[in-house]
């Protein structure tokens, strides 16, 4: 008999499931403090959460018989994957389970927005009738640009287009033609910042989204604009948000999200011209029955028959399957993972070739993994091992994956080749040993990578001193190498440097060795 423990508010269809499964018993325990979660999780082989139960590597180390975390949503900022993955803890979420719902509510606030509904409900709540005072915008023929075209952002332009908005739209990681088969004009977001009137935010919270849309957004937008926000909290900066609204620069805002929740950012949601709701985006009655359910099932098949269903840290293969090829699993993502980085422009093509032993075995799960790798920095816990190849294709991306009987220099070779709308570039990788991955190949550059921490890639000049002036500025700054790899191509004269670091390198200091003397260009890698 296999237990599940329910440690969320979880819809009884999704009790349900569970109670009807043979061999499968299920308590339910919401409200447990951390502690109290300790405590008990070594009963169990599953465990069912929300957003509210924190999943630490505490929480995970005490869990001797945990085989299954599940989350009944999309989100995963509340469980160690890390510890999880190295305990052989496969974890779950329902990716889509409430795309449709997040979509609406955001359609909802803007129409709310335009239309000053909240404001004119409190007034006359409060015994008045102040017609002249809420005169609102209309939709019809307005310029809605959305920022990030993935599952919820698709929704609300495919909404608002149907309102007779013309819908332009920013996202770095989509071709223009799957952008214009969906009725949507790409643009920059510079463009999108000075032509839309309203904008709406849909992308994941990434280092490269954090404080995006800042002051400096907001100097772009037109006067009068209004900002819609139902992704993640901490995208939008909320004080110069906050001047925007003051100085008459932004219209209105309206907000399900915040950069601390709950927020106590009472200033910023007492204006009277910001609405705001305690992040609703995914709470439906629908939506709460469809994660619920599809979270049991998905469980349920893992515990009874070992079917891995929506996992982000195993692929779909069989278990003896995966014995043998889990080394070229994580070589393969971890491929995908450092060249994305790498790249600009919206991905067009993805060429994976295979050479050496690997062709003994099905290599479609390692093209899996290799994608889950590449679009993660793009979209973090949106993407796994199931939906990676749904997700590519949506994006207009096209895999091809190709197999060579040429003898290369390695047992094993993955070579990935990757087409943007603005670059050409391929990089390649192998095992050492029995399983550890590295880079062998950057473009023409020969290397020998370890892909793991923090990376720093650099393209420079080949002249004296060059190296010696990055170690200068790192290690004034403190920031200690940990690895450093260096090849030549004598034919354009450059190099190329790639350094593991200790820790994060700060933005000043990366903008430091962007202008040492025959530095080229510097990018900063999260492996």
């Amino acid at each position: 008999m296999k237990k599940v423990l329910i440690s969320d508010n979880l819809s009884a269809e999704g009790v349900a499931v569970f109670r009807n499964t043979p061999g499968i018993e299920v308590d339910v325990m919401t409200n447990l403090t951390p502690d109290e979660l300790r405590g008990v999780i070594k009963e169990y082989d599953g465990l069912v959460i929300r957003s509210a139960t924190k999943v630490t590597k505490e929480i995970i180390d005490a869990a001797e018989n945990l085989k299954v975390i599940g989350r009944a949503g999309s989100g995963l900022d509340n469980v160690d994957i890390g510890a999880a993955s190295k305990r052989g803890i496969v974890v779950m979420n329902t990716p889509g389970g409430n795309t449709i719902t997040t979509g609406e509510h955001a359609i909802a606030l803007m129409v709310s927005l335009a239309r000053k509904i909240p404001q004119a409900t409190a007034s006359m709540k409060a015994g008045k009738w102040e017609k002249n005072k809420f005169i609102g915008n209309e939709l019809f023929n307005k310029v809605l640009g959305v920022i990030g075209i993935g599952r919820v952002g698709s929704i609300v332009a495919d909404r608002a287009l149907g309102l007779k908005m013309r819908v332009i739209a920013y996202d770095p990681f989509i071709s223009r033609e799957a952008a214009e088969k969906l009725g949507i004009t790409l643009v920059s977001l510079d463009e999108l910042l000075k032509e839309a009137d309203f904008i709406t935010i849909h992308t994941p919270m990434t280092k490269e989204t954090r404080g995006l849309i800042n002051a400096n957004a907001f100097a772009k937008m037109k006067k009068g604009v209004y900002i819609i926000n139902c992704a993640r909290g901490g995208i939008v900066s909320e004080k110069d948000l906050y001047d925007a609204l003051v100085s008459g620069k932004v219209a209105g805002a309206a907000l399900d999200v915040f950069e601390e929740e709950p927020t106590k950012n009472m200033d910023l949601i007492s204006l009277p011209n910001v609405i705001c709701t305690p992040h609703l985006g995914a709470s439906t009655d629908e939506a709460q029955i469809n994660v619920a359910v599809a979270i049991a099932k998905q469980m349920a098949a893992y515990l009874t028959t070992g079917e891995i269903v929506n996992a982000v840290n195993f692929p779909s293969v069989s278990a003896e399957l995966l014995n043998v090829i889990e080394p070229y699993l994580d070589l393969a993502e971890k491929l995908g993972k450092f060249h994305i980085q790498l790249v600009t422009g919206g991905i067009q093509e993805v060429k994976v070739e295979y050479s050496g032993k690997i062709l003994d075995y099905n290599v479609a799960p390692l093209t899996i993994a290799l994608l889950k790798g590449l679009l993660t920095p793009i979209l973090k816990e949106n993407v796994n091992y199931i939906n990676a190849p749904v997700v590519a294709k949506e994006r207009g991306i096209r895999v091809v994956e190709a197999k060579s009987t040429e003898m290369k220099d390695y047992t094993s070779l993955i070579t990935l080749k990757i087409k943007t709308s603005q670059e050409e570039s391929c990089t390649a990788g192998a095992l050492f040993g029995l399983k550890d991955p590295r880079i062998v190949r950057v473009n023409q550059f020969v290397m020998d990578v370890v892909p793991e921490g923090n990376m720093l890639v650099l393209y420079n000049y080949d002249r004296p001193g060059v190296i010696g002036n990055i170690g200068t500025t790192l290690g004034n700054h403190n920031v200690n190498i940990a690895r450093l790899h260096l090849s030549r191509e004598q034919v354009d004269q450059k190099a190329l440097v790639i350094l593991s670091t200790d820790g994060v390198v700060p933005p000043e200091v990366m903008e430091k060795l962007r202008r040492l003397p025959n530095v080229i260009s510097v990018t900063d890698l999260e492996m």
